[in-house]
């Protein structure tokens, strides 16, 4: 492969992971790698990505044996916790230096509690005691119905008013939103006998915001990463996340590639309740977003998607591999007019954003050849004989061919193929997470880094969390 193309070997990291790479103090995204951008034809990403093409799965099931659908839910929830790009366009390139993060890039709960009570009492009760403490849901409306009960509370033209408008573009994560104000609520409750006013407040929030950080970490990151560059990186540090404390960033390598990873694992279908059937993802009870919710059967139990101790029988995400439900290729919101698959919106949106090819980053975490080889070959092997990858692989599609070909590093040094992400996207997703975590002054991993789920409030888990 060509030099001219980020391909060559590199002898170490130093040069090509520094703070602020490619970025200035106060702006909310930079790159993590000084790499040179991988370019490739416009119309063989569209090859790859469009439906019926090399990334189609169809509507075959093929699940995972550890990671939950809800779990792939929970990190669409985590992702519009710290990023909303407003601003990129996948028709032109993206100066990354003048994208502006409407969220921020701390895992802070902001798409729960907006800028707070005073900033925006709207999302609050006013009713009480727990005036200015308690979220707002559709139970607080005055004599509400059975379904406005189990919804978010919403404005008279059906809007969900809640801190961030995207947690509402499907019943599944309004329905997460739903729970996690619930589980706020539940903490006030928890904490009343000891605190009140503001100070109830305050305390309930952070107590809400580190059992949610926790719970990434110790949860999420495990199942998506593998314990074991979890472990390494609360036990040596991050090596190419590069953040000084209180000014955190979001690397595009992460929120335009690796963080993209969930998409392979979405399901054609989904049964949300105990013995009901599974239901279209894009079909009428789950797909339509921003609007009430119409029908009981759209009202998400959680132990039915995510892990716990009732003994049901969880629903599973789909593999992490090269493959897309094929409904993911043709997304029925998006005008025929424009891209309307998935895949080629992520494989072109990378393009805009000059990202490096997955090979080249892989050589900047010396990683050994012969893996890098056998990633690479796999993918232009799925890729087919139309779509060239031989100047590097797009760095979503590489980092998918990472998951499929050699998978997620358990604690116990073993790998999970297509269970979790591979070596290059694990220490990606999991540096950028807990990277933020310890540069945010307010996070537990900061203020006390060895505080655990404690006081009645033992949440250790997603299936805790979201049934406490």
């Amino acid at each position: 492969m060509s030099d001219n193309h980020g391909m060559h070997t590199l002898d170490g990291i130093d040069a090509f992971c520094s703070p602020f790479h490619h970025r200035s103090p106060g702006e909310s995204f930079g790159r993590m790698f000084n790499l040179p951008p991988l370019s490739t034809y416009p119309g063989s990403l569209k090859e790859l990505g469009k439906q019926g093409g090399p990334m189609d799965g169809g509507t075959n099931s093929n699940r995972t044996s550890t990671v939950a659908v809800g779990d792939v839910f929970f990190g669409q929830f985590i992702d519009h916790d710290i990023t909303l790009d407003v601003m990129s366009s996948l028709s032109s390139t993206t100066d990354v230096t003048q994208l502006h993060n409407a969220r921020s890039p701390s895992l802070d709960l902001d798409n729960i509690y907006g800028n707070g009570p005073e900033a925006q009492p709207y999302l609050y009760s006013s009713q009480g005691n727990f005036s200015g403490i308690k979220l707002l849901t559709g139970a607080d409306l005055a004599n509400p119905t059975q379904l406005e009960a189990a919804d978010l509370v919403r404005s008279i033209h059906g809007r969900a008013i809640i801190g961030d408008p995207r947690n509402d573009e499907n019943r599944v994560i309004s329905q997460l939103q739903l729970a996690m104000i619930n589980f706020h609520n539940h903490v006030v409750d928890h904490l009343s006998a000891d605190y009140s006013g503001a100070e109830l407040y305050e305390h309930s929030r952070e107590y809400t915001t580190w059992h949610y950080q926790w719970v990434v970490v110790h949860d999420f990151l495990v199942k998506m990463c593998g314990g074991a560059v979890v472990n390494d990186i609360l036990g040596s540090g991050c090596k190419y996340y590069k953040a000084q404390f209180g000014d955190a960033y979001i690397p595009i390598e992460f929120s335009v590639a690796a963080y993209r990873f969930g998409h392979s694992m979405i399901p054609q279908k989904i049964q949300i309740q105990k013995n009901d059937s599974a239901l279209e993802l894009f079909g009428a009870l789950l797909g339509r977003g921003f609007e009430p919710l119409s029908d009981a059967r759209g009202i998400v139990d959680w132990l039915e998607i995510v892990h716990s101790n009732a003994g049901r029988n969880v629903q599973m995400a789909e593999k992490l591999d090269t493959k897309l439900a094929t409904d993911l290729l043709k997304l029925p919101f998006i005008a025929s007019t424009s891209e309307q698959s998935l895949a080629t919106r992520n494989l072109l949106r990378g393009q805009s954003f000059l990202l490096p090819s997955g090979e080249n980053i892989a050589q900047a975490m010396q990683r050994p050849q012969v893996e890098i080889d056998s990633v690479s070959s796999n993918a232009q092997t799925v890729a087919g004989n139309n779509v060239d990858l031989s100047t590097g692989t797009p760095l979503w599609f590489y980092l998918l061919s990472e998951a499929e070909q050699i998978g997620r590093e358990t604690s116990t040094g073993t790998f999970d193929k297509g269970e979790g992400l591979g070596p290059v996207g694990a220490r990606i997703v999991a540096e950028t997470l807990i990277g933020l975590m310890e540069a945010d002054s307010r996070s537990y991993m900061t203020v006390n880094r060895n505080w655990e789920p404690s006081d009645g409030v033992n949440v250790s888990t997603l299936g805790e969390m979201l049934s406490f």
